[in-house]
């Protein structure tokens, strides 16, 4: 495939399974290594991270050369964030704290170049479209662009359909942590009530024609939520396998007991 064409929206139009990473260390080098993985998809978290428009240019920059597609969920879906972003690369957003239609209208539209939207033209300054050397960027730029938005709220969950049947939206991502807390149960994504939420919302987004995604971090999640209709699905996060990783290589020696794998 070319440079422009996004592979992530392909497959998600095939209605492939996919796997992704979430990602938040703002440094390129865990980004290449993570990029490595096998993981289909990394999720470039400038949401609740650190992350800054130049890290994310790094960070996007770092993994070009490998067979994983990035997402970015910015912190925002204001429409000068997502200008920025766009200009840097980022062909796939996933827009966190959508809670109607009249939002994801204007996510749609921040991305898309007129007529359709009202994205800025600034490609001489900009590595989406090789700095002016891509000479097809404005034809196919609007075709291959992904719009995921993320419902987290209980009033995400009231307006669901009219969000996942706005034009130009490709996909809608359940947020299990944020919708539990919505619900009555902080940090209780795993609660019998918040699964049912979480998987009712997934057949609902599948009922309006549009791919489902979710984070899910125990196998038995996932199955849960692939069987509901989640055609891609958050695994876990670098961070939770850093410290998770580093916790338990210290706990292995210090209880007298050798290490178990390649460290």
């Amino acid at each position: 495939m070319d440079r422009l064409t996004n592979r992530f929206k392909a497959r998600l139009n095939n209605g492939e399974d996919t796997l992704g990473l979430w990602f938040g260390l703002a440094n390129n080098a865990a980004a290449e290594i993570c990029a490595q993985s096998g993981f289909d998809w990394l999720l470039i978290d400038a949401e609740h991270s650190p992350l800054s428009d130049k890290d994310i240019l790094s960070c996007l920059q770092a993994v070009a050369p490998y067979n994983i597609q990035p997402i970015v969920r910015p912190v925002s879906g204001d429409k000068n964030v997502l200008k920025r972003l766009c200009d840097v690369g980022v062909q796939t957003f996933l827009v966190p704290m959508i809670d109607n239609a009249e939002q994801a209208r204007s996510v749609v539209s921040a991305v898309q170049y007129p007529p359709s939207g009202t994205r800025g033209l600034g490609t001489s300054m900009a590595r989406a479209a090789r700095w002016n050397m891509m000479p097809d960027y404005f034809t196919r730029a609007n075709e291959e662009m992904c719009v995921i938005l993320q419902i987290e709220t209980k009033l995400g969950l009231q307006n669901l359909k009219s969000i996942a049947t706005t034009d130009g939206v490709d996909a809608v991502f359940i947020g299990p942590s944020d919708l539990g807390a919505a619900l009555g149960y902080p940090g209780q994504p795993s609660h019998p009530d918040v699964i049912a939420a979480v998987s009712q919302a997934i057949r609902d987004v599948r009922a309006c024609g549009k791919p489902a995604g979710v984070l899910a971090v125990t196998s038995e999640l996932i199955d849960i939520y692939k069987d509901a209709g989640a055609s891609f699905v958050g695994v876990g996060s670098d961070c939770g396998v850093l410290a998770k990783g580093v916790q338990r290589l210290y706990e292995s020696f210090a209880s007298g007991v050798d290490a178990k794998g390649d460290y």
